[in-house]
C-alpha cells in the first residue's frame, strides 16, 4: 500500500523531461513538490520505447537550450500541448511542427535581459581598452620590463550596430546611450517606436559602424549572418561582440579577418562548435573570450525559476502563460 506521500506525488501533474535541465538542478526539490517529472534518460527502455509508453499521459515538457525537440520527438507526444524551455532562443525547437500541432512554447522571456546586455558592453568595454589583455601583460611581469602597454580606444562616440533588437538589444541601447554612443540596428523589421536609425540588411548597418553587437535569435535566416562580407564593410579597426549563439559568426572567416588585421577585435561569449574553442583565437589580444555565460548570474537563475514555475502552473491551471512566444 502506497504512503499519503506516494499517493500524492502520483496526484502531480506530469512534465517531461527529455535529458537532465542543468537550469533547475538547484532548484528541483522545489519544483518536485508541484510536478511529477518522467525523466526520459534514466529509463532502461529505449526513448521512442519511453516516450511512446507515457504518450497519452504528457501534456507539458520541460527542456533546456540543448535538448533537441525534434519532429520526430513530436509525433511520440500526441498528447503535448506545452513546452517550458529554459532558455530565450528556440533554435533547438522544431517551431514548424510545434505550430501546426498547435503546441504552446514558453521561453525565460525578459529573465536574461538585463545581464546580458550588461555582460556585451562589459566585452565591448574589454576589447576596447584591452583590459584582460592588459591583466595578462601585469601579471607575467611585463610591465617593469617592456614598459607603458598600448592605448586603448574610448567607448564614448562609437558608432554602434545592434542586430537584434529584442529584450537584451533594448537593454543594450540604453546602457550605449548613457556612454555617448551613435546607435542603429538591424531587426526582423523597423520597430515604429524605436527612433535609431533602421538598416534592412547587415552588411548596411556594418559599413555605417565601428562595433557591432549581435543579439539575435539564431533562425534559419540567421546562421553566418556575419559573413566574411560584414566583416569587411565593419572594418580593420571594426569590433564584433556575440552574445547571441556561435552560428550567427561564420567562425572560419571570423577568424581569418582577425589574424589578417581586417577587423579591430572580437568579444565572444559563444562559438559555433561549444565548449570547444577554435585554437587561433586562443593567442589573440585583441579578442576577450568567454565561457557562454553572459546571461548568467544568481539573480537571472533565481528569476529564471520564478518564471519556470510560473509558467507549468499557469498551464495545468488553464490559465496564460506568462512568457508564451508568439508568431509576429
Amino acid at each position: 500500500m502506497e504512503s499519503p506521500e506516494e499517493e500524492a506525488k502520483q496526484q502531480l501533474p506530469v512534465v517531461l523531461q527529455l535529458m537532465p535541465v542543468p537550469a533547475i538542478a538547484t532548484a528541483e526539490d522545489r519544483f518536485s513538490k508541484k510536478f511529477k517529472f518522467l525523466k526520459a534518460w534514466e529509463s532502461s527502455l529505449p526513448k521512442d520505447l519511453f516516450l511512446t509508453t507515457h504518450a497519452q499521459s504528457v501534456r507539458a515538457l520541460l527542456c533546456s537550450g540543448r535538448t533537441p525537440v525534434t519532429v520526430d520527438v513530436l509525433r511520440c507526444l500526441p498528447s503535448l500541448q506545452c513546452i517550458v524551455t529554459t532558455s530565450a532562443g528556440l533554435n533547438h525547437i522544431d517551431l514548424d511542427e510545434c505550430r501546426r500541432r498547435g503546441i504552446a512554447i514558453t521561453n525565460a522571456g525578459d529573465c536574461f535581459s538585463v545581464d546580458g546586455a550588461d555582460y556585451a558592453i562589459g566585452l565591448l568595454l574589454d576589447v576596447l581598452r584591452r583590459i584582460s589583455a592588459a591583466d595578462r601583460y601585469v601579471r607575467q611581469g611585463f610591465w617593469p620590463i617592456k614598459g607603458d602597454y598600448p592605448l586603448g580606444s574610448r567607448l564614448g562616440g562609437k558608432r554602434v550596430g545592434i542586430v537584434g533588437l529584442g529584450n537584451i538589444g533594448v537593454e543594450v541601447a540604453k546602457r550605449l546611450v548613457a556612454f555617448g554612443c551613435s546607435i542603429s540596428y538591424n531587426s526582423r523589421k523597423k520597430k515604429p517606436s524605436v527612433a535609431f536609425p533602421y538598416y534592412s540588411g547587415v552588411l548596411d548597418l556594418a559599413a555605417n559602424s565601428d562595433v557591432l553587437i549581435i543579439c539575435c535569435a539564431l533562425t534559419k535566416e540567421t546562421h553566418h549572418i556575419i559573413n566574411r562580407d560584414v566583416l569587411l564593410a565593419l572594418g580593420e579597426k571594426g569590433v564584433i561582440v556575440n552574445v547571441g549563439r556561435g552560428a550567427h559568426i561564420d567562425e572560419k572567416e571570423l577568424i581569418h579577418c582577425l589574424v589578417q588585421g581586417e577587423i579591430g577585435g572580437a568579444g565572444l561569449d559563444v562559438y559555433e562548435n561549444e565548449p570547444h574553442v577554435p585554437k587561433e583565437l586562443l593567442d589573440l589580444d585583441n579578442v576577450v573570450l568567454s565561457p557562454h555565460r553572459a546571461v548568467l548570474t544568481h539573480e537571472s537563475d533565481s528569476s529564471r525559476h520564478d518564471l519556470l514555475m510560473a509558467n507549468l502552473e499557469a498551464f495545468f491551471s488553464n490559465k496564460p502563460l506568462l512568457s508564451e512566444v508568439k508568431d509576429e
